[in-house]
């Protein structure tokens, strides 16, 4: 009895040092990993997350999969599939606040907010998105996205993150359906380009800046960059830098669980593992609740039915044939149309009886038309419910 009552006291003064040192009072943070699945080893692994433990006493790390040497908590059991159905079970029982795991399939409409260090100035910078399907639409899934990559900063404690898209397919289309949010009440925290023509739209250099918080994209073109971001130093091989691919982030969705590459290093694992804590301490599950509360308010649903309907109209003017004018010098541009609305802005001209072409300017996709009608080509395409700048600056 006697050695249980010291045993106990000694836990006791432990927790307390704990505490002190690391300003987290109550119970640690159980966070699982899954440590079959890497191309580098079960040991690259086991290694981040000794490190991820060693460095954050408010952690507690748990190893599920084969068994290990390791001082850590162990939940054995053979095969990926084991791990990912042992990962969900402990998840939903509350024996762990958060997994990371490797090639994990989520449900349509989750993705994952992965999370950098951008080279330029070494700043963080949250890519929205790097894994999984917002949804099958692509502008509806960047505009998704958006919303998830909002959640994840605010969990991690940024009140205001920042917002920047990055200048791909259907950039302006997103740019437009957010403007159409905020004027209906969910605030957004718009950036502006360190290019000199600036704008929300965010260049190649915004990436390697790290210009805004959140970097809005669509979920290929965030798996790529993440890719680069985090083994650009190390010739590809290995993933050493950043935080990993990032917690799936969708409403309703009530786990939190981070994803990995198989090609993910030691202090990726340990980053990737210190993220999961800090997400569950900056309760990830009800920011997402209040943020998406906020953004249905506004009518976020409403806005992504009118993109899906959009689309089908996209498509029916594709099959319209539209006969063009007699060609004339084409040496006036107009910039802001988004690339997958391009041709239907040709379309439109032609058929306001105003000779254009496609092409691409210094910042993007552009009109070119006679430089005597781009007054009267921009009128047209307002009218036909194009959003368009005046001039591409280039």
């Amino acid at each position: 009895m006697t050695e249980n009552i010291k045993g106990m006291i000694g836990k006791v003064f432990n927790d307390i040092a704990d505490a002190l040192e690391t300003g987290q009072f109550g119970e640690k943070v159980r966070v699982g990993i899954t440590v079959a699945g890497s191309e580098l080893g079960i040991d690259n692994i086991v290694k981040g997350a000794e490190m991820a433990q060693a460095r954050d006493k408010g952690i507690e790390v748990v190893l599920i999969g084969p068994k290990v040497e390791s001082n850590l908590t162990q939940y054995n059991v053979e095969g990926e599939d084991a791990q990912h159905r042992k990962m969900e079970e402990l998840l939903d029982r509350g024996e762990i606040d958060a997994c990371v795991t490797m090639h994990y399939n989520f449900p349509i409409g989750v993705s994952t907010v992965g999370r950098v260090i951008t080279p330029g100035r070494g700043r963080e910078m949250f890519l929205a998105t790097t894994t999984g399907t917002s949804s099958p639409h692509r502008v509806e899934a960047m505009v998704k996205n958006g919303i998830y990559g909002i959640i994840a900063a605010k969990a991690m404690g940024i009140e205001n993150p920042t917002v920047g898209i990055l200048n791909v397919d259907g950039a302006r289309q997103v740019e437009r359906a957010f403007k159409e949010l905020v004027s209906k009440g969910y605030d957004i925290n718009f950036t502006e380009s360190e290019r000199a023509d600036g704008g929300t739209v965010m260049r190649g250099n915004d990436l390697l800046i790290g210009t805004p918080d959140v970097m809005i994209t669509d979920t290929l073109t965030g798996n790529l960059l993440m890719k680069v971001f985090s083994s650009y130093s190390t010739g590809g091989s290995y993933e050493s830098l950043g935080y990993g691919y990032g917690p799936g982030i969708g409403e309703d969705y009530e786990r939190i669980i981070l994803i990995l590459s198989r090609a993910s290093g030691s202090p990726v694992v340990a980053n990737a593992i210190s993220y999961a804590a800090n997400l569950v301490r900056g309760n990830l599950i009800k920011v997402a609740k209040e943020e998406f509360e906020k953004a249905n308010k506004a009518g976020l649903k409403e806005i992504l039915k009118g993109l899906t309907k959009e689309a089908k109209k996209s498509e029916a003017k594709e099959e319209e044939t539209v006969e063009a004018p007699p060609a004339e010098t084409v040496t006036g541009t107009i910039s802001g149309i988004d690339i997958m609305e391009l041709e239907d802005a040709v379309r439109a001209l032609w058929k306001a009886g105003i000779y254009a072409e496609s092409g691409m300017g210094c910042t993007g996709p552009i009109v070119m038309v006679n430089e005597n009608k781009i007054n009267e080509a921009l009128k047209a395409l307002k009218a036909a419910g194009f959003d368009v700048g005046e001039a591409d600056p280039c």
